[in-house]
C-alpha cells in the first residue's frame, strides 16, 4: 500500500507516543484521516511532570501536548473516554467500548502501560495510591501535606521523584526498596550511591534490601510490617514497582507478544499494517534481542519511526537511549549503556553541595565511551551523545581535565 492509498490512520492511545505520531504524520505531509482514540477524558498530556510539578505547583503546571484547537487545526478526530475493546486484524477494524466500529488502513498501538499492582495493598482500599496518570497525580496533592507520614514502596525513578516532592512539602518520608540499590535497573552504582545519599541528607528514610511481610489498616493509619518484624505506620502509602504493558488488545488480536508487543525496526508488529510504539512496544535492538524502553524520548522516537515508515520517508538512525530525572533540585541525565565496565568522573562529586554540585560521568567499556551521566550539567549531554554515537575512545587526560572545554573536544 502506497502512502497515496492510505485513507485512514487510527492511533489507539492519546499519550506521548500517540501525540508525537500525529505531529510527525502531518509534518511529513500525510493528508488522510487521523483518528485518535483514548480511554482517558483528557487531551494528550506529558507524563514526566506527574511526580513533580503537578504535585508541587498544580495551578501553574501545564502538561497538555495537543490542545483541542491544535487537534482541529491538524484535522484529527479525537475520541476520548471511549477505549478500544477489540482489534480485528484480518478485517482491519477496531471496536470501541460504546460498540462503535472503526476501519483503518494503518493502526498504531500506543496504549502505554498500567501500574504493576500490589494486591495486598490494593485490598486495604483507602490511603493507598499509585502514580500512572493525571488523576493519580491530582489525588496525591491533598495527601502530601506537611507533617504527613508517607511510605513509598519502590526506589526507582518514580519513587525517588515522589520522595523529593513529598520532602519539598515537608512530609515525613520512608522509601522501601527490595533491591540493594536505588534506581538499580537504570543507574550504575556510583550514581545510585549519590542518589541514596542525597535522599538521606534531605531527611528521607531509605530502606534497602527490605521486604514487606504484611500490611493492614489500623483506624486511619496504614501499618506496614517488614520481614524482620518491624512495624512502620503511615498516613498514606504510595507504591511504584514498575508497569505492565497494556498489550491485551494485541494478544487477543493474535499479534506476536512476549511481555509487550513485539515490533521490528520500523515499529511494525507481526501484522504489517499494525504498529506499536512507546511503553507497550518491545523492539528488536542492536543486540539481536527485543527490549522495551520506558522513556519519554523512546515514545517520541518510535512514534516518529512509525510515521515516517507509513509515509515512505527514511527515518534516522536512533541516538543512544537518553532519559532524565529531577530530584531535590538536582537534574540528572543519562545516556547510553548504564552497565559500562567502569565509570570515571569529570569534576567532583560533592553530595553536601547538592544543587550547586556539577559534574559528568563517563561510562567506559574496553576503552570506548559507551555511556554518560550529567549532574546539573545538562549543556554537556549533547557532547556525551556525540561521543557515544561515534564510539569514541576514552582519553582520560583530555576528558577529565576541567581546564579543557568538552565542547571543543568533540569533533
Amino acid at each position: 500500500m502506497s502512502q497515496n492509498e492510505i485513507e485512514t490512520i487510527v492511533i489507539v492511545g492519546a499519550g506521548q507516543a500517540g501525540a508525537s505520531a500525529i505531529l510527525e504524520l502531518r509534518a511529513n505531509k500525510y493528508e488522510g484521516k487521523i483518528i485518535l482514540v483514548g480511554d482517558e477524558t483528557h487531551l494528550p498530556y506529558e507524563r514526566p511532570p506527574l511526580s513533580k510539578d503537578v504535585i508541587l505547583k498544580p495551578e501553574e503546571t501545564k502538561i497538555e501536548i495537543l490542545s483541542e484547537q491544535k487537534l482541529i487545526d491538524l484535522g484529527v478526530e479525537h475520541i476520548a473516554d471511549n477505549g478500544v475493546v477489540k482489534i480485528n486484524a484480518d478485517a482491519k477494524t477496531i471496536e470501541l467500548k460504546n460498540g462503535e466500529t472503526l476501519a483503518f488502513d494503518k493502526l498504531l498501538l500506543a496504549t502505554g502501560g498500567a501500574a504493576r499492582r500490589l494486591p495486598n495493598f490494593d485490598a486495604l482500599g483507602k490511603h493507598v495510591y499509585t502514580l500512572r496518570n493525571l488523576e493519580d497525580s491530582q489525588a496525591l496533592v491533598p495527601v502530601l501535606q506537611a507533617g504527613r507520614r508517607i511510605i513509598l514502596i519502590g526506589g526507582g525513578v518514580i519513587g525517588l521523584e515522589l520522595a523529593s516532592s513529598a520532602r519539598f512539602k515537608d512530609c515525613q518520608v520512608t522509601v522501601i526498596e527490595m533491591g540493594p540499590m536505588v534506581m538499580g535497573r537504570s543507574s550504575p552504582r556510583i550514581l545510585s550511591e549519590l542518589l541514596l545519599e542525597q535522599q538521606r541528607l534531605a531527611g528521607v528514610d531509605v530502606r534497602l534490601s527490605t521486604s514487606i511481610a504484611d500490611c493492614k489498616l489500623d483506624g486511619e493509619e496504614v501499618v506496614v510490617t517488614l520481614a524482620d518484624g518491624e512495624e512502620l505506620r503511615a498516613d498514606a502509602v504510595v507504591y511504584g514497582i514498575g508497569i505492565v504493558p497494556n498489550a491485551q488488545l494485541a494478544v487477543d488480536a493474535g499479534l506476536d507478544v512476549d511481555f509487550a508487543v513485539k515490533v521490528n525496526e520500523n515499529c511494525q508488529t507481526s501484522h504489517a499494517d499494525i504498529y506499536a510504539a512507546g511503553d507497550v512496544a518491545t523492539q528488536l535492538r542492536d543486540c539481536g534481542q527485543h527490549r522495551r524502553v520506558e522513556t519519554w524520548e523512546n515514545a517520541n522516537l518510535q512514534a516518529g519511526i512509525f510515521a515516517r515508515h507509513v509515509m515512505g520517508v527514511e527515518h534516522p538512525v536512533a541516538n543512544p537511549a537518553w532519559f532524565w530525572t529531577d530530584q531535590l533540585d538536582i537534574n540528572y541525565q543519562f545516556v547510553g549503556d548504564m552497565a559500562a565496565a567502569e565509570w570515571l568522573v569529570r569534576g567532583e562529586i560533592n553530595p553536601a553541595q547538592r544543587a550547586e554540585s556539577s559534574f559528568v560521568l563517563f561510562g567506559v567499556t574496553d576503552g570506548v565511551i559507551v555511556g554518560g551521566i550529567t549532574v546539573n550539567a545538562a549543556k554537556d549531554m549533547r557532547h556525551l551523545k556525540k561521543l557515544i554515537s561515534k564510539q569514541a575512545p576514552f582519553e582520560a587526560e583530555k576528558y577529565l581535565d576541567l581546564t579543557q572545554d568538552l565542547r571543543k573536544l568533540v569533533k
